[in-house]
């Protein structure tokens, strides 16, 4: 399990576009995450999005998994939550799903309600763990794309004995991600404060992830999280961005 603690992304105001490719339809899992600023004219509706849960996609095409989730300030990953950012996940079966999802009413209204949007279509390459039960059928990735940008979406639900140690940590595991190499985006989400939380990040390749992921105080984080069972569940997972358009944290991405 990777404990990305994630902060800002780099300052960087453009990003270099991942575009779609048209030749490729995975009849795997695919992953849709949208992730929005709402500005004060839209919290209200953004909140409401908490209440409905996942009935604020029943009128589209049934996805496996629907997690709405809210994030860390201004973003970030920390015991401080964003009143303005939030975020949803929804997997489907097949790409074709997954991209009428993109065009669903449900999708246009974060879309036009949002001063900042952001969707990002994944396929899994690599799964560890579940989430509330689920795990994601995937496609290992090819030679091809290992020089690819890469996306990694960790989540884990914290055992309530375990919360002191987990947050104690976070700050110094969290602390090098705004300035590693190669790391285009990283946004802190969560189901629930304090007990179960999720990142998001998209690397310029899988080398730069890895470079981070495994050295100093996140590795430290990682090691003790296994020893001493910070977590009742999770759930690790890279992917192939199939697609990343919109604009989040001031980056335009596409």
């Amino acid at each position: 399990m990777r404990l990305i603690a994630h902060a800002s992304a780099s300052p960087s105001r453009h990003s270099p576009a991942i575009a779609a490719d048209p030749t490729r339809r995975a009849s795997r899992d695919i992953a849709v995450l949208l992730l929005a600023q709402m500005p004060p004219s839209a919290r209200l509706w953004g909140w409401s999005r908490f209440v409905l849960g996942p009935s604020v996609v029943r009128h589209t095409s049934t996805p496996r998994l629907v997690k709405i989730l809210g994030s860390g300030f201004e973003g970030g990953f920390g015991l401080r939550p964003s009143g303005t950012r939030q975020g949803l996940l929804c997997v489907f079966e097949g790409e074709d799903a997954a991209r009428s999802f993109i065009q669903a009413s449900v999708v246009d209204g974060y879309r036009q309600r949002a001063s900042e949007f952001l969707v990002a279509l994944l396929q899994p390459v690599s799964v560890r763990g579940s989430w509330s039960g689920t795990t994601l059928q995937h496609e290992p990735a090819c030679q091809d794309h290992v020089s690819a940008p890469v996306a990694a979406l960790t989540r884990a639900s914290i055992k309530p004995s375990r919360v002191f140690q987990f947050w104690r940590q976070a700050p110094a595991a969290q602390a090098g991600v705004a300035d590693a190499a190669g790391c285009r985006l990283a946004v802190g989400l969560g189901e629930a404060p304090l007990l179960r939380q999720a990142t998001f990040s998209v690397w310029d390749n899988q080398a730069a992830m890895d470079a981070y992921a495994r050295q100093g105080p996140h590795l430290t984080a990682i090691r003790d999280a296994q020893r001493f069972g910070y977590f009742s569940e999770s759930m690790f997972v890279r992917f192939r961005i199939l697609e990343l358009t919109g604009t989040y944290k001031g980056v335009h991405h596409g």
